[in-house]
Order: C-alpha cells, then sequence, then structure tokens
C-alpha cells in the first residue's frame, strides 16, 4: 500500500517493536460496542450475558479468520508469492462476507450446541453488526483503501465533505470516490432503521430482523462495490461481493416468505426468549 499525500499517519502508536495501527483499533473499537449494545438488549430478550459473551469468543476470532481467508484466496497468486503478508491483516485485506460467513456458522453450531433460539440471536447480533461495519469502514479510512474511481476535488467539495475526509481521499496525487464513507453512512442508516422497525409491536417475527440485515447491507454493497477499484472478480465477469450480494437477496426473500407460511407462525421478535419463560413457569408450578 502507497500512502503519499494523506492526511493522517495509518500508525497510531509507535513505541520501539510495539506498532498499533489506526486500523486496529477502529475495529476493536466496532467490536466492543457491538457487544456491548448486543448484551444489552440480549438481557432484555431472555438471552443471558454470557450466551453474548461466549457466543462472541468463539465468533470474533474464527470471523477474523474467515474474513482474511475469504480475502486470501481471492488473491491467492498474489499471496502464494508474498506468504509473509498472510498475516498482516493491519494492512488492510479483510473482506466482510468472509467474516460474516465464518462467523454466522459459529454462531449456528454453537446455538444448536447450547440449545439457544438461533434466530432470536441473530435478530439481536443484527443491528449492532451494522453499526460495528459502520464504525469498521472508518479502519478503512485511516489506510487510504476501500475506494472508488477517480473523481475532482470539485465533485468532493460538493458532497460538503469535511477537509480532512477530502485531504485523505488524495491518493498518489489524484482524489478518489469515498467508497468507505458511502458503505459506512449505508450501514448506520440501516441500524438505525432496524432498530426501529425490531421495536414496532408485531411486525417482525424472530429472524426477520436478520432478513433484515441481509438484505439491506446486500443490496447497498452491491450498488457500492461496482464504484470500487479493489473488488475481488470470478474471472473477469462479476464482481465476487456484487454475485455473493445478489444471491443473499434472493435467498433472504424466498427464506422470508417461506418461514411466513409456517403455522403455527413463527413467534414475534419482541415476545423474546419463549423457552426461557417457558421453564420459569415450570419452575413457578414445581
Amino acid at each position: 500500500m502507497n500512502i503519499l499525500l494523506g492526511e493522517i499517519d495509518p500508525l497510531a502508536i509507535s513505541a520501539g517493536p510495539i506498532q498499533i495501527y489506526w486500523y486496529g483499533v477502529i475495529i476493536a473499537a466496532a467490536m466492543f460496542v457491538a457487544i456491548s449494545l448486543t448484551t444489552r438488549e440480549g438481557n432484555k430478550r431472555g438471552l443471558a450475558e454470557d450466551t453474548i459473551i461466549d457466543t462472541s469468543l468463539w465468533a470474533i476470532p474464527i470471523g477474523f479468520v474467515g474474513a482474511r481467508l475469504y480475502y486470501v484466496l481471492f488473491e491467492l497468486d498474489y499471496y502464494l508469492q508474498n506468504p509473509t503478508e498472510i498475516m498482516a491483516i493491519w494492512n488492510g485485506g479483510i473482506a466482510i462476507y468472509g467474516g460474516l460467513i465464518a462467523g454466522g456458522l459459529t454462531v449456528y453450531i454453537y446455538t444448536k450446541k447450547k440449545g439457544i433460539p438461533l434466530a432470536l440471536l441473530l435478530d439481536v447480533l443484527a443491528p449492532n453488526v451494522l453499526l460495528a461495519q459502520s464504525i469498521g469502514r472508518w479502519g478503512n479510512f485511516m489506510n487510504q483503501e476501500a475506494h472508488g474511481g477517480p473523481v475532482s476535488r470539485g465533485f468532493l467539495e460538493n458532497l460538503y465533505l469535511p477537509n480532512v475526509i477530502i485531504k485523505q481521499m488524495n491518493i498518489n496525487g489524484a482524489y478518489y470516490h469515498p467508497t468507505f464513507l458511502y458503505e459506512s453512512l449505508w450501514s448506520l442508516l440501516g441500524f438505525c432503521l432496524l432498530i426501529l422497525l425490531r421495536n414496532r409491536k408485531n411486525l417482525l417475527r424472530q429472524g426477520e430482523v436478520a432478513l433484515s440485515y441481509v438484505l439491506w447491507y446486500s443490496t447497498g454493497r452491491f450498488f457500492i462495490e461496482g464504484m470500487r477499484t479493489d473488488s475481488l472478480w470470478i474471472g473477469d465477469l462479476i464482481r465476487v461481493s456484487q454475485a455473493l450480494s445478489l444471491v443473499l437477496v434472493i435467498g433472504a426473500i424466498i427464506i422470508w416468505y417461506l418461514r411466513r407460511q409456517d403455522y403455527p407462525p413463527k413467534t414475534y421478535y419482541l415476545e423474546g426468549n419463549q423457552k426461557l419463560e417457558a421453564s420459569k413457569e415450570i419452575e413457578l408450578d414445581n
């Protein structure tokens, strides 16, 4: 990565052999915020704090491995020639979709083993994952990556962006679309929307907050990905993230429709953990 004209040094702290990058600081902050909000909401919906923490301890590291592995696999020629770069995630190069796939599978396996309601846990997690993604994109800003094609300085000024963002989008003498910002704002808007929708009584059934997350994020990612210059590709045919976004949108719509055909209907989100409530009633009866 060649950073020549950026306003911000990507290195946050340097003390002898210790080097801490803004990328890592921002990702850590995003995870902390997501876990804190998820724990609070989980308590309201009958999910123990230990459940959220234990799930996070498994899903986050495995999600990071998945995110990096996903990226490396689609840039395999480069990493075979530069194997020492495989672990250098502080330079960027983690794919959100890879992390979501690996983390999602981890949550699925964990909930099945522990008897935790999967749909409810995913609903509690979903908006906060969007918020974490919104925050995490600023790590790309610090690294001057995940940007779009070249634009004029005037274009950026017409977006009424702070000067620090405009300067950071000046890379090797050219200005670029701040697609990191577009996705950050899209994810932040989605977070607000999902919070509003899931707190409406008798609106979303359990599992539908998570499906709303898939629909919202994948739709935005499809269009924003089309603007980026660093996309992973399937041959020369289509960007990987665009193809996956299409699959996820179609899949989420089909799953939503099929789940709405179930009888008896799925529990509403606000009704929380019915298994916990049932166990409490049994204890009281005894």
